[in-house]
């Protein structure tokens, strides 16, 4: 299968080209020519499967070249050997009879990133070598908090790579960033940026669009490539997980077969419910896909009006991960509700670029008032919610997660809806403490790693093991920079 950029459609690569770039050279995201369609008889199939399985048997179409030998090891290396705190990697808890949340933070960083990102350095490092490439990759990160950690521990250590996350000074929490200023390795590079994550996404891109350090880069036997969510090697796997949660409901009777389901999502980059758009176009019964904003609610402002704004006002919210103005999956959305109309796509984000906003035309609003529905919360919001999923369910979740859970609640109010829902969970408790313990009512917090201890005595919820770790690490990176001076801490990363 080939791929093209969503800004011009004759500019193709096969799947190792497409995984390797990262970015599409004139700005935009690689996409697959043609989207696969699952077989009927996929859901029966992979009902029995275990996850790494099923991961085979979805990215397989996608990705010609790879064989299912190869895909069955990765799968092995990613999902296997006790990376994942949990035997199903991402189960499916009921709730209620229609209300199932799916939980995405049993891997290595206690955050859905991970099921994206323990693949993704082994799809990276099988392209490289498929593509003849000699040079060194260095992948760029900007993170709002999450997919900085994750990118990290995937690629710690994985040879011919380099990697250098960025992250905003005062957006990520206090355990986002002692994950990310501690982590190990010899090829890991992290730096803070003074702003907000779109600044550092927008300083990233820049760099890629940068002639003279791509130039410099290559004479001195480097590439850049990117583990955000535009490249298709992160997108690619969290299709898996929407399927997989399918097949778990099925096979728990909770659904019929064929029955469709609602999918809530908490997003701030539109990558996690993209997937699930994608998992739904290959066949997957999925109804209504909702998406849960914060405070930074653009996404649910562009999904109601058609119009994506982001000339407003940015918050620092309890949900930091998803505190962001510039959704940057949005453009592969776009472009399949356009009709794959590269021209459009370009013309809408060159208006971006250029005044902040765009408004796409009535066919576009009519397909994304079709497919999604969307809804947003504020911090007392929030807090109400995971309050009230304590003390009602019994059931500790974090900030983003209650964004979800309180937008699937208003969105069953004004519908009437009571259609079988998923709701993604992206993220434990414990990586946003001081939010969960005011939350529940307590008010002082002990201060550094303490606070997991507290948050535990607190609910009776063991700390996971990984953040139990940070305790045994010492801090390794202190850099600060502003967007300006980014290129700068690449060269110098680089030496």
């Amino acid at each position: 299968m080939n791929y093209l950029s969503t800004r011009n459609r004759d500019l193709r690569m096969n799947a190792p080209q497409a995984i390797a770039k990262g970015l599409a050279p004139d700005g935009g995201l690689m996409t697959p020519a043609v989207l696969p369609r699952l077989p009927a008889s996929a859901v029966e199939t992979m009902k029995a499967m275990s996850y790494q399985q099923r991961v085979v048997y979805i990215m397989n179409s996608f990705l010609e070249g790879f064989a299912a030998s190869e895909l069955t090891a990765f799968a092995s290396e990613a999902y296997g050997g006790g990376k994942f705190s949990h035997e199903d990697i991402a189960p499916v808890v009921k709730l209620d009879d229609s209300a199932y949340c799916l939980e995405l933070w049993h891997g290595p960083t206690c955050a859905f990133k991970d099921m994206a990102l323990q693949m993704l350095p082994h799809l990276l490092t099988a392209s490289l070598e498929k593509n003849d490439e000699k040079k060194t990759v260095c992948i760029l990160v900007a993170t709002s908090g999450d997919t900085g950690k994750a990118a990290l521990e995937g690629f710690r250590n994985v040879d011919k790579t380099k990697i250098l996350v960025f992250y905003p000074k005062d957006g990520v929490s206090e355990i986002q960033e002692l994950q990310m200023v501690t982590q190990e390795g010899g090829n890991v590079g992290v730096c803070a940026v003074k702003g907000n994550f779109d600044d550092a996404q927008t300083g990233v891109k820049s760099l890629f669009s940068d002639e003279e350090l791509a130039a410099e880069l290559a004479e001195r036997g480097f590439f850049l490539s990117s583990a955000n969510s535009i490249n298709w090697g992160r997108v690619l796997p969290q299709i898996v997980y929407y399927a997989s949660a399918y097949c778990d409901l099925l096979k728990a009777g909770a659904i019929n077969k064929g029955q469709a389901i609602n999918v809530c999502v908490p997003t701030g980059n539109f990558g996690n419910i993209l997937a699930a758009y994608y998992a739904k176009t290959m066949g997957i019964p999925i109804n209504k896909l909702i998406c849960a904003s914060n405070q930074n609610n653009v996404l649910t402002d562009f999904i109601h009006t058609g119009a994506y704004d982001r000339n407003r006002v940015f918050y620092n919210t309890l949900s930091p991960s998803m505190d962001i103005l510039v959704s940057s999956n949005l453009e592969r959305m776009i472009f399949e509700l356009s009709g794959r109309d590269d021209k459009l796509v370009r013309e809408y984000m060159s208006q971006l670029s250029q005044y902040g906003s765009y408004r796409v035309d009535s066919s576009i609003r009519t397909k994304l008032k079709k497919e999604f529905s969307a809804g947003s919360c504020d911090d007392q919001q929030t807090q109400a919610m995971v309050a009230k999923m304590w003390n009602e369910r019994n059931y500790l979740i974090d900030t983003h997660t209650a964004v979800a859970f309180h937008v699937l609640e208003e969105y069953r109010a004004e519908t009437g809806d009571d259609t079988v829902t998923v709701t993604v969970s992206t993220a434990s408790p414990f990586k946003f403490c001081n939010s969960v313990l005011d939350a529940l009512g307590v008010k002082e917090h002990r201060t550094g790693l303490d606070i997991l201890d507290q948050l535990s005595e607190t609910t009776g919820v063991p700390i996971p093991m990984p953040l139990a770790r940070l305790k045994r690490r010492q801090r390794r990176f202190d850099g600060v920079a502003d967007k300006d001076t980014m290129k700068g801490c690449v060269q110098d990363f680089l030496k």
